[in-house]
């Protein structure tokens, strides 16, 4: 997923899709089906946050500052790490691109307001981590 962002600037359907499904077969394999739903329930909240927050950015500044894509891939995060380890994918996420930012900056490339920069390898990224944090915090 972040090789093909990376590289095309997309996260396909069909890949957050498979992400999200395989968070909610793990909840219940491990939990039950209560969990698996519960896990449903939690992807949708996060997806229609990110979708408001989304929109709410694009009406403030008039320019996507989060694809659609990247908004998919945080609600199939979620069924893995739950709502309450989306601040700290979103902090992983964030924290690197901007070292990433400023290490192109420092090798020369223009880093602009308007500059993009795909942001799925970093949510990919920050989903790893996550759980680490998670388990240690």
């Amino acid at each position: 997923m972040a090789l093909i962002d990376f590289r095309h600037g997309i996260i396909p359907d069909g890949l957050n899709f498979t992400i999200a499904m395989l968070g909610v077969a793990q909840a219940m394999v491990f939990g039950n089906l209560t969990e698996g739903l519960e896990t449903l329930g939690e992807a949708a909240a996060v997806a229609v946050i990110f979708l408001l927050l989304r929109r709410l950015y694009f009406l403030l500044r008039q320019t996507e500052g989060l694809g659609l894509g990247d908004v998919k891939f945080l609600a199939a995060a979620a069924t893995w790490i739950g709502v309450t380890g989306i601040p700290t994918l979103l902090l992983i996420a964030t924290l690197t691109a901007l070292a990433t930012a400023g290490g192109l900056q420092l090798a020369g490339h223009q880093m602009k307001r308007q500059t993009s920069m795909p942001f799925g390898p970093f949510l990919a990224l920050g989903l790893l981590l996550t759980p680490a944090f998670q388990r240690c915090f």
